[in-house]
């Protein structure tokens, strides 16, 4: 983040800044600062990132591309710097598909989160073959030659990820690291760590820890003794999958407060929520706010840029649909984040967001419901606009006024009558698709007020 500055060279700076905002992502109207439309830009203005976990063969999908580049600030390779990907023989490293995302992700001016070095999953079959003596060389080895190679381009490594059971024993989980070289492999890994890269951000990061529990305890312990007695560990990720068995907990704002108060960062690392609508678009508001309220609280990462390619895609977990639609959980996180959508129509502060839920599903059709809510000032008119994507059309609308572009997919939807709305509150106008086998939901674009 840029840090404030100071006569003559401050018309400079204004118009340099004002350039750079734009770049982001940011708009601006004279004297009236807008908030920023896209979910890296409004992170960054709250002082954090707000990255997505990426796949490098999918780098060459347009689609894929362009919400990645446009709406996020940081990235993590999903796979590509995994144990098995970079070292799949002993000491034969293979970066090609990590370089690629790294490559990508510099040349956009993002961050890089680093996942993983040490894990018990998706190792080579090499690993675990070893001895202790050469398994702590194979670990120790692996650790140096692959931040070697990334020195100077990731911000956050997760050093160690998973190394704690499930379930309420709070021991760690068998492993050939736990197994051969014991508790200490953890504190090695760090140190090691610290030794080739001073700079990055070293992470231990975890999953099934995002509320107070058994496995949560055994980690704040370990975090909490490794900075007692100077072992080198910067921060703690909160991998926070989320399901309907698995809720966003009710303590997970103390959770991450409490490791925060240790004297590491905290990172929402592979944030998913499970679900579809107002309930998932409220669990995200409520993991962003919970994020926003612990300083030490550095960024998120969703995990994934799309339902499609995501590991759960079948539960519509992430804040963009298959087809790359905004869905209500883009909405809320985004204005959670303070940004916005929409901008002002020349009405000076008027500003205001939508939110979208599919409120009624049949065979053939559904209902969909757009909430415009107004922004800090009151707002006298609003413009929405609903496409869809072919076969599908709207057969009905109400408590509004449509028109529609000559393809008849998009749907520009304005008031029917008065058109105002207090501040901070809310008007809602509804329609029916007919899905004609395409039952993807459509795409809300910005609300315009004035």
């Amino acid at each position: 983040m840029p840090p404030p500055r100071r006569s003559r060279a401050r018309k400079a700076l204004v118009i340099g800044m004002a350039s750079l905002l734009a770049a982001a992502g940011v708009t601006a109207l004279a004297g009236t600062a807008q908030a920023a439309s896209t979910l890296g830009a409004a992170a960054a203005e709250k002082g954090r990132y707000f990255g997505t976990a990426v796949a490098a063969s999918h780098l060459g999908e347009a689609a894929y591309a362009s919400t990645l580049d446009t709406e996020f600030n940081s990235v993590t390779p999903e796979n590509e710097m995994k144990w098995d990907a970079v070292e799949p023989n002993r000491n034969s490293f293979s970066f090609g598909s990590a370089d690629q995302i790294v490559s990508h992700a510099q040349s956009k001016g993002m961050k890089v989160r680093g996942h993983t070095l040490v894990w018990y999953s998706q190792l080579p079959g090499w690993v675990s073959g070893l001895g202790a003596s050469d398994l702590r060389t194979a670990m120790n080895n692996h650790i140096t030659q692959v931040m070697q190679h990334y020195k100077g381009k990731i911000h956050s490594w997760d050093v160690v990820n998973e190394a704690f059971q499930d379930g309420n024993s709070g021991a760690r989980r068998s492993s050939p690291f736990q197994d051969k070289l014991g508790d200490g492999h953890i504190e090695e890994a760090f140190r090691t760590a610290r030794s080739v890269d001073s700079a990055a951000k070293l992470c231990y990061n975890d999953y099934n820890t995002d509320g107070v529990n058994a496995k949560s305890n055994a980690v704040y312990n370990m975090v909490k003794d490794f900075k007692a007695r100077g072992v080198p560990i910067d921060c703690v990720g909160f991998q926070s999958h989320f399901n309907p068995n698995s809720p966003v907990p009710g303590d997970y704002r103390a959770n991450l407060q409490r490791f925060a108060d240790l004297g590491v960062d905290v990172q929402i690392t592979e944030l998913d929520i499970e679900g579809s609508g107002s309930a998932q678009a409220a669990n995200y508001s409520t993991v962003v706010n919970a994020c926003l309220a612990v300083s030490r609280c550095t960024g998120i990462t969703v995990w994934g840029v799309t339902d499609k390619y995501s590991w759960r895609a079948s539960g519509t977990p992430l804040l963009f649909d298959g087809n790359y639609n905004k869905k209500a959980a883009y909405t809320s996180t985004l204005t959670a984040l303070g940004g916005s959508g929409g901008g002002g129509g020349g009405g000076g502060d008027a500003a205001c967001t939508v939110s979208y839920s599919r409120t009624n599903d049949w065979s053939d059709r559904f209902n969909g419901q757009v909430t415009v809510t107004a922004g800090s000032a009151a707002i006298t008119d609003w413009t929405v606009t609903v496409t869809v994507s072919g076969p599908q059309k709207v057969s009905a609308t109400w408590n509004g006024s449509p028109s529609w572009d000559s393809s008849g997919n998009v749907m520009t939807m304005k008031p029917s009558g008065n058109g105002s709305v207090a501040a901070g509150a809310s008007t809602s106008f509804g329609f029916t698709v007919m899905k004609n086998g395409n039952s993807a939901a459509p795409a809300i674009g910005s609300c315009t007020a004035s």
